[in-house]
């Protein structure tokens, strides 16, 4: 009786150090899924296309950078995107410093720096732009990571206010 509890005692173990290293694997696996998720981001930057940008961000998400109100959902967030992309001048290039997974596996989030470049509306002059920026993903039906909330503050002082015309 001894000998069985144990043997079921190390099958136990045994099973239980499997599923950590099992989920410690998937866990490196999702860090280097947001990795790679935002390496083609910015690639596809490159391209200017609204529909390839707007493809990573998930349908409920909602997207506040530097200068302009928060704008929430797919199809605000494409229309937004379209604008921007319109713009000749607009470069965007992000890196991430962090990127963490819940240990549930379907949470992670980004932390890092950006720098962007676009034409201020008003004076008609190219802003660099540079900041910080927290994406929070979640993981969709189909394995892939979607943006949830991309959140973006820029470390660039605000011009001075344009005098009243």
């Amino acid at each position: 009786m001894k000998r069985i509890l144990i043997m079921t005692a190390a099958t136990v173990i045994v099973a239980l150090a499997g599923a950590c290293n099992h989920a410690a694997n998937n866990h490196d696996a999702d860090v280097q899924a947001i990795r790679d998720t935002e390496s083609q981001w910015n690639q596809d930057y490159l391209s200017r296309d609204p529909e390839k940008l707007a493809a990573y961000y998930a349908d409920d998400a909602v997207l506040m950078a530097p200068g302009m109100s928060s704008v929430a959902g797919h199809e605000n967030i494409h229309t937004l995107l379209k604008t921007m992309t319109a713009d000749p001048a607009l470069s965007l290039k992000f890196q991430a410093q962090k990127i963490e997974v819940a240990q549930s596996g379907d949470l992670g989030y980004s932390q890092g720096s950006y720098l962007m470049d676009f034409t201020d509306p008003q004076t008609k002059k190219v802003v660099h732009d540079h900041g910080s920026y927290v994406t929070t993903y979640r993981k969709q039906t189909d394995g892939k990571w979607k943006a949830v909330a991309d959140i973006a503050t820029s470390e660039v002082p605000p011009g001075a206010p344009q005098p009243a015309s």
